[in-house]
């Protein structure tokens, strides 16, 4: 009995010791929160943070927790992790080349080539699988190149009918709310399509002249017709500084570039979203048959809404993608909006085809329900977390890392998060020891907006959740960050020790 009780006195002793440590810790990470936090200009933006320890769920720290906050690409967090959970590691897109007419034995194919695409987000000249940085290999078109070479190698020689992009598989939205008139132009605004050639986008390279008053040469790279370039950008002294304007009406079809460039510097390549993409694709489809020798009889067209005569066509060529594992990789490692679209519709297309965009944003709900995300802790207009529309709590991020380290796909999903100090979103952040290496996370940013929701390790293997999201900056975006990165820091330092509660009635001490 003396025993018994010297055994409960014992461990209650721990773990008043335990809960002294554990208030001690979370009060030096607080005053340091609030010396990083409070200090302009900062301060005059809104903070939401949670932190909570990964193996027992314990809040270890929250500030605004429950309130909402433009997510901006931590948005991207909760869908790739929807589209691992909808459908699998190894799920692999298929792209086709059909036709509703017949192959005769002289090479005539008696109807239309139809490209048809079902959201592959990689038809482009990257190299899988993601190691450290992007690489790319052969022309931006190479997998069409490809595509088209299965078609010559088929005998075909003539087409009598058209070249048709159809990317009738997700109904037609490019732009969903929240969007911004100018997202469009650029590479991380593209439109949204179930084909997805080089990101949807074009390069425009622009190289000046050798001496002053010397033209300025400009080249599209794919070749596009939706629009042409009108060149107003002339050629200055070499001492001069660089002075460029794009402007592009939406839905127009000139983009036109003005401005000075100095005399024998390097050209100024710019990455422009193609407002087409099926369009575009036929057409750069049929450029490359052409090459190989394929005489096309009809034009270039898209389809846009359901064939009823699909289920007849023949399929002559076809492309799989990588698996999704290598495709959310790149996603989340360089933050690629267009990719994030496709994989949300892509899942959301597995229950068929849906009627409006509002049936598209519900559809994730289920999916966060599931994972312990509170009810209503999203409010979710698009994938990326491009549209200024989406909102999401804190809470919820830490939810939903907190299911995903429960599945079947995590390690897939963490090696996908950018490391800091070392690749993706993060290799110029916290390159230092103890956070170098140690935290896997995905970086958030538009205009008066930056975040940074993941995991972390501490030197001491302690291992956390966490969520720091931030709105309302109107400072350079470099001191959001040396705050957000204080904030990690201080959170490895303070949380380091694995403060375990002793279970109550253990006589472990005694031995």
């Amino acid at each position: 009995m003396l025993i018994a009780l010297w055994t409960l006195q014992i461990g209650a002793a721990q773990e008043k010791g335990w809960q002294e440590k554990v208030s001690l810790a979370q009060a030096r990470f607080a005053e340091r929160v609030q010396n990083l936090l409070g200090a302009a200009p900062v301060d005059k933006g809104e903070w939401g943070l949670l932190v909570v320890d990964a193996e027992s769920g314990a809040t270890l720290y929250e500030k605004n927790a429950n309130e909402y906050f433009l997510p901006a690409s931590n948005m991207k967090l909760l869908t790739t992790a929807l589209a691992l959970d909808t459908l699998g590691t190894e799920f692999r897109f298929r792209t086709t080349l059909e036709t509703n007419g017949a192959l005769g034995q002289d090479g005539k194919l008696s109807g239309d080539l139809i490209l048809v695409g079902r959201g592959d987000p990689n038809l482009s000249n990257r190299k899988f699988p993601y190691e450290n940085k992007e690489e790319f290999d052969g022309p931006p078109e190479k997998a069409l190149a490809e595509l088209a070479d299965a078609i010559a190698a088929r005998g075909v020689k003539v087409i009598s009918g058209d070249i048709v992009g159809d990317d009738s598989y997700f109904p037609r939205e490019r732009y969903p709310d929240g969007w911004e008139i100018d997202d469009m132009v650029w590479e991380y605004g593209a439109a949204i399509s179930a084909i997805v050639v080089n990101d949807n986008t074009v390069a425009l390279t622009l190289t000046p002249g050798e001496k002053s008053g010397g033209a300025v040469a400009a080249a599209v790279e794919p070749p596009t017709r939706e629009f042409v370039v009108k060149n107003e950008v002339t050629t200055v002294g070499a001492k001069e500084k660089a002075d460029l304007r794009l402007t592009r009406e939406p839905g127009g079809d000139t983009v036109t570039v003005s401005g000075v460039m100095p005399a024998g510097s390097a050209p100024r390549k710019l990455v422009l979203a193609i407002q087409e993409p099926a369009l575009h694709a036929a057409n750069l489809l049929a450029q490359l048959l052409a090459d190989r020798g394929v005489k096309i009889g009809g034009s270039v067209r898209a389809l846009h809404e359901p064939d009823p005569a699909a289920a007849s066509r023949t399929v002559l060529a076809e492309h799989l993608s990588i698996p999704l594992k290598d495709s959310v990789k790149l996603v989340n490692k360089i933050s690629q909006n267009l990719h994030t679209e496709v994989l949300l519709r892509t899942a959301a297309r597995q229950q068929g085809r849906w009627a409006t965009p509002e049936d598209l944003q519900r559809f994730p709900e289920a999916f966060y329900a599931k994972t312990g995300i509170p009810e209503g802790d999203v409010i979710q207009t698009d994938g990326s977390g491009l549209s200024r529309h989406d909102l999401v709590t804190p809470r919820a991020f830490v939810a939903l890392l907190q299911y995903a380290q429960k599945q079947p796909w995590f390690l897939d999903y963490l090696a996908s998060l950018p490391v800091v100090g070392e690749d993706g979103t993060l290799n110029e952040r916290m390159k230092e020891p103890p956070l170098a290496k140690k935290i896997h996370a995905k970086t958030g940013s538009v205009t008066h907006v930056r975040t940074l929701s993941g995991y972390a390790e501490t030197p001491g293997g302690r291992k956390l959740i966490f969520s720091f999201l931030s709105n309302n900056q109107g400072g350079k975006n470099h001191e959001v960050h040396v705050a957000i990165d204080g904030v990690c820091l201080a959170m490895v330092e303070e949380f380091d020790e694995k403060r375990e509660s002793p279970k109550q009635g253990s006589n472990d001490v005694m031995k």
